[in-house]
């Protein structure tokens, strides 16, 4: 296996920084917002917090995930919750702990498939509805598992994101009842991803299988989305009672891998959980931002004739193209990396159909290069003509003229 998509492209996109080659940057999820200045008081007051931390995840900080995820209609005790070192290492532990097979959206974040590939758990891409990013379809997932059961390899677990990484796009509610009940009828865990569910662009909450289907569903979620500290590596994972074996299984791998995570670090995330006013308003204002951008990149898209499902949370398009010149979604995103400078993702980095000319676009890194253009970004009622983005913006409408042969690209 190689590097991660995601993490490579980010490597890729500093490599070329530094050789002096402009890169609009939409291949890496980096929510790319300040840390609030509280955040970063209380992280420096609780630095001195040096000691190993229970492996579960500090009490105070247990406690404030269980209220946040109760004020979202999920029911959760502390002891239900785990915290690690971000989301990915949790749900590397939850697939292990579970087993196969699982079944995943098609397409789905990259580190799922990876992550079950490295377990050697059989894995089934489930393709997702139109408009319905995250979420397989219910009718398929159901005879998927009815395939599985009459062949005496029952289906264990289905993964959904709510909302979606790489599609940008919330699951309607009557699809998440319908595959709760096909989960409910073959007796599978849910494992519902959530770290993009504080921003839904129009301020609501998505629907989750957690409020409908409580007993096996497991929640994971964490601080790098709504708050961008995604550095600080600090996730956690919420697993009922019902569900206790396999709660424990990932503690065990946790005091294996990991140990604990940071304190300091969980010292400032207890405090964050518990969603004070000034943090709520920083997560409003992120969401607005993130609307405002992931829009006007989806014009420029539109306007090049992609087909592009309207954003609407987190900060991630997922163009598709027809008719072009190119024989794989591979070779469109290399050609408007390497010939124009426009840093994406290919579709089929998240398990698509490589015939399937599908890009994953994150627009987070076009808020500026600097915490000064960034908070800019994050104060302006028109982002997108703020002159960085504005830019940007242009030199991306210029090179998708160019590979959809619109216009001769410049010399």
């Amino acid at each position: 296996m190689s590097v991660s998509p995601t993490l490579a492209i980010n490597q890729e996109i500093a490599r070329r920084r530094e050789l002096g080659l402009h890169t609009v940057a939409l291949g890496f999820g980096e929510a790319s917002i300040p840390v609030h200045p509280s955040l970063v008081q209380r992280l420096g007051a609780a630095a001195a917090s040096a000691s190993y931390g229970p492996v579960a995840g500090a009490a105070e900080l247990r406690d404030a995930v269980a209220g946040y995820l109760a004020r979202r209609g999920i029911p959760t005790e502390a002891g239900h919750v785990l915290a690690g070192p971000g989301s990915k290492p949790l749900l590397y532990a939850i697939f292990q702990a579970l087993g196969g097979p699982v079944a995943l959206p098609r397409p789905s974040w990259v580190t799922y498939a990876a992550q079950t590939a490295m377990l050697g758990l059989v894995t089934h891409l489930v393709p997702t509805s139109p408009g319905q990013g995250g979420v397989p379809d219910p009718e398929l997932l159901d005879a998927l598992a009815e395939r599985g059961a009459a062949a005496g390899t029952p289906l264990r677990a289905v993964l959904v994101t709510i909302p979606d990484n790489p599609t940008g796009t919330v699951a309607d509610a009557d699809v998440v009842r319908r595959l709760c009940d096909v989960a409910a009828r073959h007796d599978l865990v849910v494992i519902s991803d959530e770290i993009y569910g504080d921003l839904v662009h129009d301020g609501t909450r998505p629907l989750t299988p957690a409020s409908l289907v409580p007993e096996r569903t497991i929640v994971t979620t964490g601080l790098s989305k709504n708050l961008a500290l995604g550095g600080w590596r600090i996730g956690v994972a919420r697993i009922p009672d019902p569900l206790a074996e396999v709660r424990a299984a990932v503690e065990v791998a946790a005091s294996e891998i990991w140990s604990s995570p940071a304190n300091p670090v969980q010292r400032a995330a207890a405090w964050a959980f518990t969603e004070p006013e000034e943090l709520v308003e920083r997560i409003a204002a992120s969401r607005l931002l993130h609307a405002r951008v992931a829009r006007a990149v989806a014009e420029r898209f539109a306007a090049a004739g992609a087909s592009v499902p309207p954003p609407t949370a987190g900060f991630y398009l997922y163009p598709t193209f027809t008719d072009l010149a190119m024989g794989s979604a591979e070779e469109l995103a290399g050609a408007l990396l390497h010939d124009h400078g426009i840093a994406t993702l290919p579709g089929t980095a998240f398990g698509d159909d490589p015939g399937r000319l599908s890009l994953r676009i994150a627009t987070p890194m076009l808020y500026g290069s600097t915490a000064d253009e960034r908070l800019a970004a994050l104060d302006s009622d028109s982002p997108a003509d703020l002159p960085w983005i504005a830019a940007d913006l242009d030199r991306l409408s210029v090179a998708l003229d160019a590979v959809t042969g619109r216009v001769t690209a410049p010399a």
